[in-house]
């Protein structure tokens, strides 16, 4: 099995559902546990053992850049991509790293925590053939069930995806490793829209059809987005329960 070594980070959205009126926020710098939010994806993926790293900007890209340099690892070799169209959904800013990317890469958001053993289990167990989507079938303990990416599979495959499913048993958690064939199916995805546009669920849907999405169940990991203030909130409560429980240790 390859190793993988390559990264792409998605952090080009304005993040305006978190930030609310404050057009100074930032995104991935909020505070989660006295720490800037994006930090605890850049220690994954060192983690997992990640070398290069591509992160696609977009929304104030310049404060972008400039708050993201300090923060990289200097083990990680790092390069940053403008989506212009970052208005546009989460399908065009992964295009946009298309053609700094050589082998199955580990696709996450800058907006997301998860627990490290999760990269681990993915890293450890996907199959390069396929799209590998890290999945959470604990539809009981996930905040804000609504707001989720909701997917129905059928054994370890993948048959649709979408927000709106009615008939789901898991929820993509946004990590993922990808083949370069995703790159194929978002430009179709691209092509079939009438505004030139796509998302990156639009194209997992695309290859679910063709049989070509695995399901890589997160069993009792922990995860959560951090999209609202209320799921902020959530992930505060959680790691101030970790390093209670961490300190009793």
């Amino acid at each position: 099995m390859t190793a993988i070594q390559e990264a792409v980070i998605l952090m080009a959205g304005e993040g305006s559902r978190l930030r609310g009126s404050d057009t100074t926020f930032l995104k991935p710098f909020v505070s989660v546990g006295g720490r800037p939010l994006i930090s605890y994806t850049l220690d994954m993926l060192v983690h997992a053992g990640i070398k290069t790293l591509s992160l696609v900007v977009g929304y104030e890209s310049r404060r972008m850049i400039a708050q993201m340099k300090p923060l990289i690892p200097a083990d990680l070799s790092t390069s940053f991509i403008e989506n212009r169209e970052w208005q546009k959904q989460n399908g065009i800013s992964l295009l946009a790293a298309a053609d700094r990317v050589a082998r199955p890469f580990l696709l996450t958001m800058s907006d997301h925590l998860f627990d490290k053993a999760i990269a681990d289990h993915l890293r450890d167990s996907f199959d390069s053939d396929y799209l590998n989507v890290a999945v959470d079938r604990k539809l009981d303990s996930i905040f804000d069930l609504d707001d989720a990416m909701k997917v129905q599979t059928r054994g370890d495959k993948i048959t649709d995806i979408g927000k709106n499913l009615r008939d789901y048993d898991a929820i993509d958690i946004g990590l993922f490793v990808c083949p370069l064939e995703i790159f194929d199916y978002l430009e179709r995805a691209k092509s079939d829209s009438h505004q030139s546009d796509c998302s990156l669920a639009d194209g997992v849907r695309s290859m679910a059809r063709d049989n070509k999405v695995r399901a890589v169940d997160i069993g009792g990991n922990w995860w959560q987005d951090v999209d609202t203030p209320q799921m902020l909130q959530h992930a505060e409560r959680h790691l101030a329960q970790l390093k209670q429980s961490a300190l009793r240790t």
